[in-house]
């Protein structure tokens, strides 16, 4: 075990741990471990004895390096840096020796409060992942300034090197273009702070001569250079979090600056949808859609796909294989494959939550919530009080009559809740007492927005999805070809946002009658087919990037397996141009399915489904299965082969295109 030391509470006040502090950016530890004290008083010391590191030009600010090689940022207040500095007196200098218990600063809490923002003091250190092994935080409650706050447990071996020209193994492209521009702007000797906007880093050098623009710009991942506003700025595109991300480890979180950082991600954003026309804007949301879908399910595609294949050998062994669907080892295997799928809003909860900033464990109960199974049995019963809009009203809440609809398999609804659970949380802790926050704010933010989903969103969604599927049945009933060709490609979309639900009734109704049949679920395993194939062709196309070809190749699999999600979320959506070529593809698919009327006599589809397609009573229809199946796979091949993907997608993915320099 590595030395210990004490850190010392800078002002009176409540001690809190760091988690508990209002605001995201230290809260979520993204400056490093420590912990707050709301203050009582004004007066700030020294946590610890050290070298003055950093004072911020609007005093709200200081960093220190402590004799144990921590480095504190002591940070004054939350927001207050729009104060510039109105509201604080600096009692040191730059680079003093202080010893812990001096008094380096002042703050004038009567300012800050009638500013409307938060005085919480916060001791983050800076560089945890280098020197810290385990902080200990004291008794929260009643501090004074000087008392022991938490004790530190270092490192045994404390490495904050500077990054070094040898490339270390098995370094990502995102890691390799930070640390080349680290080398090129003159190391970390030559950098004073770094931030980023929407598409740059921006550097603070203190000598902005230093760097050779021509050489910056020849880096992988980087698009241009620009001096301006005293920064050196270098163009990455939309991968810059990423890279921004990978040079601060490089460097140290003293480097980072996240208020300056959000500040000009927020302005930069701002100018850019300022410059955009109404059709940009739209398809600049809709890109921000599908990258929050595919970002939060990225996480679970792994166990997607395994599942996927799992139920397809399920299938298999039970057509030929001789396994009943009544024994105990189907039971078992079975719920293997279903665990992920039936869990699905508890896992996109989490995942969701991890991307868009709020809390992944709260996020993830509100998803237990929806799928617990005494509301799921509500659904389950088919018992309707009446109908509005076509909803069935089956519950109640304080007396409002509600729909309850099913939550098991469910993405979007998730997705929501993760953002409303983003805007909610700061919101609540605003007004919640630092000592009640620990149990309250979970509790009232699982009640608000859990409430909100189901109440709200939930009806929502089977509002539309009735709508839809009184839509299926009319062209349904219109024209089989036509009906093929439009729902072949676009059922992958509802898919996307959860409405698929609407088809499922279609479906049962048409399978449960004795002798039952249905075109629709033709149609639908058309879309599996196609999805997988555009998947099968990024596999072969690509060699250069070994995460997507596995990935690719177990989506197609899972895909043909008759689950798509893999494909679509890991795949297809991602280079969007696939999911729109494999679409076509599906609405050629469908256009054949409905022209040969093939009927679908069982609910399992795709390639693993074919026996589904099998009757006595209609002998050419497998035939016709297979050779709408055959089609599918060519169309969607070939669309996605010549106009879906190029192997420079994967490697460009996230780059922005180099004509637009925004931020």
């Amino acid at each position: 075990m590595g030395k210990v030391s004490k850190l010392f509470s800078p002002v009176d006040g409540l001690l809190m741990p760091i988690d508990e502090v209002p605001d995201l950016v230290f809260s979520k530890k993204v400056m490093g471990d420590g912990f707050g004290v709301e203050p009582t008083s004004g007066q700030v010391v020294a946590p610890a004895s050290g070298r003055v590191s950093i004072l911020a030009d609007t005093k709200h600010a200081i960093g220190i390096c402590t004799d144990d090689g921590a480095e504190l940022l002591i940070h004054l207040g939350i927001d207050t840096v729009e104060m510039n500095g109105k509201p604080f007196e600096i009692d040191t200098k730059k680079d003093a020796k202080v010893k812990a218990g001096d008094i380096i600063a002042s703050m004038d809490l009567d300012k800050i409060k009638i500013a409307g923002k938060k005085a919480t003091v916060v001791v983050a250190i800076t560089n945890t992942d280098e020197v810290v092994d385990k902080l200990e935080i004291k008794a929260v409650g009643k501090v004074h300034r000087g008392d022991e706050a938490a004790t530190l447990t270092l490192k045994e071996t404390q490495s904050a090197a500077a990054p070094k020209g040898k490339a270390p193994k098995n370094e990502n492209k995102d890691a390799k273009t930070a640390r080349l521009i680290l080398q090129k702007v003159g190391g970390r000797q030559n950098i004073k702070s770094l931030i980023h906007c929407i598409t740059r880093l921006r550097f603070y050098l203190k000598d902005d001569q230093m760097p050779n623009d021509d050489a910056v710009r020849s880096i992988p991942g980087v698009i241009d250079v620009a001096r301006a506003g005293g920064q050196y700025q270098v163009v990455i595109g939309q991968t810059v979090g990423d890279v921004y991300d990978e040079a601060i480890k490089q460097l140290s979180n003293s480097y980072a600056d996240p208020e300056k950082a959000t500040q000009a991600v927020a302005k930069t954003t701002t100018e850019a949808n300022k410059s955009l026309g109404f059709w940009d804007k739209i398809k600049h949301g809709a890109s921000s859609l599908i990258g929050i879908i595919t970002g939060s399910m990225m996480p679970v595609i792994g166990l997607l796909a395994a599942s996927g294949m799992l139920k397809g050998i399920m299938t298999i062994l039970t057509t030929w294989g001789g396994v009943s669907t009544t024994s105990q080892t189907y039971v078992i295997i079975n719920a293997m494959g279903d665990a992920t799928f039936y869990f699905l809003p508890i896992l996109v909860g989490f995942t969701a939550a991890q991307k868009l900033g709020s809390n992944p464990v709260v996020v993830a109960i509100i998803g237990s919530f929806l799928i617990y199974p005494s509301l799921v049995s509500i659904y389950a019963s088919g018992k309707f009080s009446y109908s509005i809009l076509g909803m069935g009203i089956n519950s109640n809440f304080l007396g409002i009559p509600i729909h309850i609809p099913q939550y098991t398999y469910s993405i979007f609804p998730m997705i929501f809740a993760a953002w409303m659970a983003s805007k909610i949380e700061p919101w609540i802790k605003k007004w919640m007492p630092v000592v009640l926050r620990m149990i309250f704010t979970p509790l009232v933010e699982i009640f608000l927005v859990g409430i909100t989903v189901l109440v709200i969103v939930g009806p929502i969604i089977t509002l539309i999805s009735t709508g839809i599927s009184n839509a299926l049945q009319w062209l349904l009933n219109l024209s089989l070809p036509l009906s093929g060709m439009i729902i072949g490609g676009l059922y992958q979309v509802l898919v996307i946002f959860g409405l698929h639900w609407a088809v499922i009734p279609i479906i049962s109704a048409q399978l449960s009658v004795p002798g039952g049949h249905s075109v629709l679920n033709g149609i639908v395993s058309v879309t599996m087919i196609a999805q997988g194939a555009g998947a099968l062709v990024v596999w072969m196309k690509t060699r250069h990037n070994k995460n997507l070809k596995g990935l690719s190749a177990s989506a197609a699999i899972s895909a043909f397996c008759g689950i798509t999600e893999p494909a679509m979320y890991g795949v297809n959506l991602k280079y969007g141009r696939v999911f729109l070529t494999s679409s076509i593809g599906a609405a050629i698919g469908g256009l054949v399915n409905g022209l040969l009327g093939v009927d679908m006599y069982g609910f399992t589809g795709s390639l693993i489904g074919f026996p589904s397609f099998a009757s006595s009573s209609n002998p050419s229809n497998l035939l016709n299965f297979w050779i709408v199946s055959a089609v599918t796979v060519v169309a969607a091949s070939l669309l996605t082969y010549f106009f879906g993907y190029k192997e420079e997608d994967s490697l460009k993915a996230k780059m922005a295109p180099k004509k637009r320099h925004l931020g």
